[in-house]
């Protein structure tokens, strides 16, 4: 026994005079990256102790260990983080397969240089944007690592909708208001029935035994703000349906613009409650999605500055896009005989979704139903209660007068839909069959608006008939 012990002690002072030379060759560059380091050669010791000591010092030293990997996590992210440039371009841009879509982007425009066909450009545009989009969202995510879930799931939310608000003050610029109204409409439809549904459904059939379960306290809040937005859309499309403005032609934009500043301090107050007042309340949620992720490798790829560089450079490629896309958007509603109503509330929100899409249903597949609500119910309270609020603002200083007017059908249309979701978040579980359920809801609202005509284009065509 005792020259075991003499072994075991002599090749223990061997590792730990290895691991101090490497100490000396390698560059440590903090008093952190030290101590980690110094916990790892402990660990390394104390497990090839193990055989001469009892079963419950053992055990207190596996737990002691446990509760100080996470610095070794942090040496380890640290260390997949420091990438070259040309390694942080490689991860972004060849990564995936759905990058050869990038191509589009540069082909779109050299189109509209030298054919000008609008239907072409458009095709071109929307699949150049896809990628860009999904790339968006990775970066997100990355930058999320640094962040925590709420925040994380909040910056997600964000930067998924970058897309959709740049293409809406493209729009705008363009004193295309029906568009943005329709796009912005639309991606509050998709996030709540295409992109909800999807991850209730992927996540049901992967997890088929028991019912997954989300933070129902926080969902109510979102399905509460939806309401509060869907009222603020619903009075000025009644007040104009009635006919009962006070002062025709002017209330109703005046109304519009009042209740889009109450809308934004009101979002405004959300952002309080979530990330400050209330904290305890998402954080439940949170500390539900750490314990499900302990066994997962999940680490940063690269810096926090990175990406937010990467975060800037996809957001101005998808801007510079999103104005051919715009431009070309009339035409290719005549060149693909499709509805503008059809393309600006199904079309171009699916591709702007991309990002939360993808994400939203591979967080649910691993069973971390909080940050798919927070992608796809976060994003649909921050479009209907930030994005729509701001493009009116935004309008306003323009001197184009939009309003929250977005006619009968599609305020309908909305109405019903936070029903529904409302009504599906209430127990606080979720299965594939409620997933399918919103996802046929969609293929429902999609072919309405395929058949649906723009009453604002029936009153454009009546003028222009004497003209032809």
């Amino acid at each position: 026994m005792e020259n075991q012990n003499n072994k075991l002690q002599h090749n223990n002072n061997s590792k730990s005079i290895n691991l101090n030379n490497s100490l000396s060759f390698g560059r440590i560059h903090s008093h952190k990256e030290m101590g980690a380091l110094e916990m790892e050669s402990r660990a390394v010791l104390e497990f090839e102790d193990e055989s001469l000591e009892s079963p419950g010092s053992v055990a207190r030293k596996n737990h002691s260990f446990k509760e100080g990997s996470h610095i070794n996590i942090g040496l380890n992210e640290c260390t997949k983080c420091r990438n070259s440039p040309w390694n942080s371009i490689k991860l972004v841009v060849f990564s995936t397969k759905l990058n050869i879509l990038m191509i589009f982007g540069p082909v779109a425009i050299i189109v509209d240089k030298f054919s000008g066909h609008p239907g072409v450009v458009f095709v071109l545009s929307l699949l150049g944007i896809i990628p860009l989009a999904e790339r968006l969202g990775f970066a997100t995510e990355q930058l999320a690592f640094f962040t925590g879930a709420t925040v994380g799931g909040l910056l997600n939310a964000t930067f998924g909708n970058a897309t959709e608000l740049i293409i809406s003050i493209f729009a705008l610029k363009s004193g295309m208001i029906r568009v943005v109204q329709q796009s912005l409409l639309g991606s509050i439809l998709s996030n709540m029935l295409l992109v909800l549904g999807c991850a209730f459904f992927g996540g049901g059939l992967v997890i088929m035994k028991r019912e997954q379960v989300f933070n129902k306290a926080a969902a109510g809040v979102n399905s509460g703000l939806l309401l509060m937005a869907v009222m603020g859309l619903l009075f000025p499309a009644v007040l104009h349906a009635t006919n009962t403005e006070l002062h025709f032609g002017k209330s109703e934009l005046a109304l519009s613009r009042f209740s889009s500043c109450i809308m934004l301090l009101a979002y405004g107050a959300y952002l309080y409650f979530q990330l400050k007042s209330q904290k305890t309340l998402y954080d439940m949620g949170e500390d539900d999605n750490e314990r499900n992720s302990d066994d997962d490798d999940e680490a940063p790829e690269m810096s926090m500055w990175e990406a937010i560089i990467w975060l800037s450079i996809l957001t101005i490629w998808i801007a510079v896009l999103s104005e051919y896309l715009v431009e070309a958007i009339e035409g290719a509603s005549k060149a693909l005989k499709l509805p503008m109503a059809f393309i600006s509330v199904i079309l171009l929100p699916i591709v702007g979704n991309a990002a939360e899409h993808a994400s939203a249903i591979m967080f649910a597949m691993k069973d971390k139903l909080d940050i798919s609500l927070g992608v796809a119910i976060g994003s649909s309270t921050q479009i209907a209660m930030f994005g729509i609020p701001f493009c009116v603002v935004i309008a306003w200083i323009m001197g184009r007068p939009m309003d929250l007017n977005f006619q009968l059908f599609e305020t309908a249309t909305l109405f019903i839909t936070v029903l529904v979701v409302a009504f599906m978040l209430q127990e606080g579980t979720s299965n594939y069959f409620k997933g399918l359920m919103l996802v046929l809801c969609y293929l429902i609202v999609s072919a309405s608006f395929f058949v649906h005509v723009d009453p604002t284009d029936i009153e454009q065509n009546i003028h222009h008939e004497p003209g032809h």
